[in-house]
């Protein structure tokens, strides 16, 4: 959670002034988790295609959200998520 925003699956353990949904989303290209938007901020984890990232908030060209299989919060670069595709 951050201070003001918070998973929806927390919301009867914890108070957030907003409460999200998570997006499903599929890591396309490997990229970082950082521990903020800040390009220049602590890494906290590489993320490699086809891992899960459950987007909770987008604001310029990072999104907030969850490395399901890591179990770590933290922010992205939104061109490396993509709505996952479906097979036919």
């Amino acid at each position: 959670m951050r201070a003001d925003l918070a998973d929806i699956r927390l919301a009867d353990h914890v108070f957030a002034p907003h409460y999200a949904a998570p997006l499903p989303m599929t890591v396309r290209s490997a990229g970082l988790l950082r521990a903020t938007a800040d390009k220049d901020s602590e890494q906290l984890a590489t993320l490699n295609p086809g891992t899960v990232f459950e987007a909770l908030d987008f604001a310029g060209d990072s999104a907030w959200g969850i490395a399901v299989d890591l179990g770590l919060v933290g922010y992205v670069d939104r061109a490396m998520i993509d709505f996952p595709t479906t097979g036919s």
